[in-house]
């Protein structure tokens, strides 16, 4: 039997207010409805939309790029090189962006966070119109790659939001909804484009004005989650911290110490840097391999990769379900063994889509893997809630910058002017992330146990001692 995960809010003594959802004694939902209109009047669903739509912006802008990348190169003179580095970039850039984004949630909320990080990337995206050179062109996308430290103060909301018998859910469906924006851009960028140019507008002008959709629309939803959104159930942060007493507010160094001294935030950013990771490699190599392999055109090349990205819809949310029911059935060993189970079989998968040498036989493997791979990113954030009371925002941001150093690394060693081919490269990533998986045997919870052992406290230790465990 599991223990419902952190609330960083205080427990409150006075009557709680009236919502459209049963909730437990934190007020976080203890029932997810996404499809229920209703429910859009409880500032738990309203937080859900407007998290996953603003990180699908997101993902829509950071992953504009790639799919116009055969113009772009030929207009700007970019080598193989070139492309990688820039591909390479774009994840280095939301490495330390995810890292702050963690405290910043703890500190200021993930609503403000969340909706300023995006306001100040949007205009960063519409720069990629400007550029002109190679170098330009890997700072833009360095700079863009910044806005995928959403990602963590979506997942931190959700978590804040939802019990412990919904969180993994919450998180997935969040998380996989936001991840579409990558697929979708892989999808539209390039029919924007084409439609520009049909105006009898150059191509060398075209794909400069396609990237004025997806700074509007990130910059929309932002605003949106500030006029909308609300940080917990209760109300937002401002509101809260002038409610607690000096004495028993932490300190940010305090919560900060705390969750960098856990491994267990240490090893799920490492398991998460080899599946979200490969994700990320992924989105910014399928379009062009299929491009330069198999010789398909542009916008066939698109709707493939569109497809890898498309299934988030429902893959990151099954992972999610998957380490709900596991949790349910078999408490935290179970969310631990799937998550082992899913991201190793999506790593025997990768390697095969790399050996596989047809057009459709390619295209089949991938879609198998990609719904495993999005699957293993929502186990992963099936047990991050559970990891730390104290520093949830910052164990989140380990774990969701460690999933875009597993990016810079796949790039960089394997895709960036790497001596091997692009489907050896592939197969390689595949080995790489089975052996990455295997650390998530040595997590471990004294009150809960871990994949081989069972719990190791005493049942008749106090609540206080508890909640010492899981600092």
């Amino acid at each position: 039997m599991e223990e419902d995960p952190p609330s960083p809010q205080k427990r409150s003594t006075s009557p709680p207010p009236p919502f459209t959802l049963p909730v437990d004694s934190d007020k976080k939902a203890t029932e997810f409805r996404p499809f229920s209109p209703s429910s859009l009047s409880s500032p738990h669903m309203r937080a859900f939309h407007l998290a996953w739509l603003s990180l699908f912006s997101c993902f829509f802008s950071t992953f504009s790029i790639p799919p116009l990348i055969p113009i772009i190169r030929h207009d700007l003179n970019l080598t193989d090189t070139d492309v990688g580095t820039a591909g390479m970039a774009s994840f280095l850039g939301s490495i330390f962006s995810r890292l702050a984004m963690g405290p910043v949630c703890d500190l200021l909320g993930p609503r403000v966070a969340s909706a300023t990080l995006s306001l100040i990337t949007a205009p960063i995206v519409l720069s990629a119109s400007l550029v002109s050179s190679p170098q330009s062109f890997i700072l833009v996308r360095f700079l863009v790659g910044f806005c995928l430290a959403n990602f963590v103060a979506n997942q931190f909301w959700m978590s804040s939001m939802f019990s412990g018998c919904v969180v993994g859910l919450a998180n997935g469906v969040s998380a996989g909804w936001a991840n579409m924006g990558a697929g979708v851009s892989q999808l539209l960028m390039p029919l924007i484009f084409t439609a520009i140019t049909s105006l009898n507008v150059g191509t060398h002008t075209a794909w400069r004005l396609a990237f004025i959709v997806p700074s509007a629309f990130q910059a929309l939803t932002a605003i949106m989650v500030l006029i909308y959104g609300q940080d917990l159930p209760s109300g937002n942060y401002k509101d809260f911290k002038k409610t607690k007493t000096e004495s028993r507010e932490e300190k940010f160094v305090h919560v900060l110490f705390n969750g960098l001294k856990n491994y267990r935030g240490w090893i799920l950013g490492l398991t998460y840097g080899f599946c979200f990771g490969v994700e990320l490699t992924t989105d910014n190599i399928i379009a062009q391999y299929f491009y330069d392999r198999f010789g398909v055109n542009l916008q066939v090349a698109g709707t493939i990769a569109a497809s890898f990205g498309m299934a988030n819809l429902f893959s990151r949310p099954m992972g999610g379900v998957i380490s709900d029911e596991m949790g349910r059935r078999f408490g935290i060993r179970g969310r631990l063994w799937g998550l082992w189970a899913v991201q190793t079989a999506a790593g025997l998968l990768c390697v095969l889509l790399g050996r596989v040498n047809s057009l459709w036989g390619s295209v089949l493997v991938m879609c198998v893997f990609s719904v495993f791979v999005q699957a293993a990113g929502g186990l992963t954030f099936g047990v991050v809630p559970f990891v730390s009371k104290r520093s949830l925002g910052v164990i989140s941001g380990m774990t969701g910058s460690g999933g875009t150093v597993g990016a810079v690394v796949t790039q960089m060693l394997l895709f960036s002017g790497s001596k091997f081919s692009k489907q050896t490269s592939i197969s390689l990533m595949g080995l790489m992330m089975i052996v990455c998986t295997l650390p998530v045997s040595l997590i471990y919870f004294p009150q809960w146990g871990g994949m081989f052992c069972g719990p190791s406290f005493d049942p008749s230790e106090p609540a206080d001692e508890h909640y010492r465990l899981l600092q």
